[in-house]
């Protein structure tokens, strides 16, 4: 894997004693590797930190990443934007509601999920399942919520309850803004074409559920639905929250089957701009869209989101397959231990879930979605490439 520098995270003498618990430790090159450009040297996806003393309370290490993002500039931030993944290990994490402290204790603005594609009963304070798709499925690395306007900017997962090793059940782990770098290199002109274009963004949501571990159409837009609603009222307040995407001609829907199912068509920037630096960092599902599409094996879920150029013509089959092998090639998969808490800076980063073998209930990964101050800049000039927030 190289060598890791041991960089000096959390151990500055400009720290006081009291945060100063993390320290950094190494993981096997299966799960960390250090990253090419366009990141700093001897960076490391992700940045793995431990407990450096005796075990601390779930309250000392609440107040210790309190400090840390409010007493010293957004210290995790920073890092987050430099490593893009940070695992957290050995802490008294034991429920979803200690994950909530946890997670709510980096500052960040909870994000309101719109247009939601998987079931995430609520079970915590802004936690839910991670997602609830049969065992069988692949669910190759992405950005989280590229098929909609309205994206968190940081993703927590929770290992709650970890397959036993050797099994599967892997997260997998990647740089956007390396996985950019790499296809700007090799694939120019598909770069040039996403850049020019965009993507269309097809999603169909029906009454019913989809697939195992999908969401319905009420999930999905829903919420201020109530019961004895006619149809006209379901379809206005459905349509309202599609409206505060706030996206204009860029956003469209029609009813079809009887008002059964809702078709939405958004046209989305693929690349996105990192707020700190302004890299260009490939901010897309096209990778695992691909292996949905065209992936072969068994436990593929059901695809319901059609991706094309933004002009409405295909992306060819061929550049999906190459970003899909430097995403292979890039990526590792992380090997979870029960308490993990792994955190991504969901704009710079991608994640995946590897199958597994035995029961269903052998891996319980938990997540939760944040918003951040600031939002992706645009890459280009084209009014649709600009990254927007839904409106409240």
């Amino acid at each position: 894997m190289g060598s890791i520098s041991q960089e000096t995270v959390l151990q500055s003498p400009a720290l006081s004693t009291n945060i100063s618990i993390f320290e950094p430790f190494s993981l096997p090159s299966s799960n960390q590797r250090v990253l090419s450009a366009p990141h700093p040297q001897d960076t490391v996806i992700p940045l793995a930190l431990r407990p450096s003393g005796s075990n601390p309370s779930l309250d000392v290490a609440v107040s210790a990443v309190e400090s840390l993002q409010k007493d010293h500039d957004g210290y995790l931030t920073k890092k987050l934007a430099t490593h893009g993944a940070l695992l957290f290990r050995g802490l008294p994490i034991h429920s979803a509601d200690d994950f909530s402290r946890f997670a709510h204790a980096f500052g960040y603005s909870p994000h309101e999920i719109i247009g939601i594609v998987v079931d995430r009963p609520l079970l915590a304070p802004n936690v839910a399942p991670a997602n609830e798709a049969p065992k069988e499925v692949l669910i190759y690395n992405h950005n989280e919520s590229p098929q909609v306007p309205h994206a968190p900017e940081y993703v927590f997962f929770y290992a709650h309850k970890a397959p036993a090793k050797g099994t599967g059940g892997e997260s997998a782990i990647s740089s956007s803004l390396e996985i950019f770098n790499r296809a700007n290199r090799e694939i120019p002109e598909f770069i040039d074409a996403l850049a020019e274009k965009g993507i269309l963004s097809q999603v169909t949501y029906k009454v019913e559920q989809q697939y195992a571990g999908g969401s319905t159409l009420r999930q999905a837009f829903g919420k201020e639905i109530i019961e004895g609603d006619d149809l006209e009222t379901r379809k206005r307040k459905i349509e309202d929250q599609i409206k505060r995407y706030g996206r204009g001609e860029f956003t469209t829907w029609k009813w079809e089957d009887d008002d059964q199912t809702l078709v939405v068509t958004h046209r989305l920037p693929a690349i996105r701009t990192q707020q700190s630096t302004n890299l260009p960092t490939l901010f897309t599902g096209l990778a695992a869209y691909y292996k949905n599409t065209f992936g072969t094996g068994t436990g593929k879920r059901k695809n319901i989101t059609q991706t094309l150029y933004g002009d409405g013509t295909p992306i060819p089959e061929k550049y999906l397959a190459h970003l899909a092998s430097i995403t292979d090639e890039l990526r590792v998969l992380h090997q979870w231990e029960q308490g993990d808490v792994l955190v991504f800076d969901n704009v710079i980063a991608q994640h995946g879930r590897e199958p597994w073998t035995g029961d269903q209930k052998d891996r319980v990964v938990l997540a939760s979605l944040f918003d951040a101050e600031s939002l992706p800049g645009r890459y280009g000039y084209a009014n649709w490439a600009q990254v927007v927030q839904a409106s409240s």
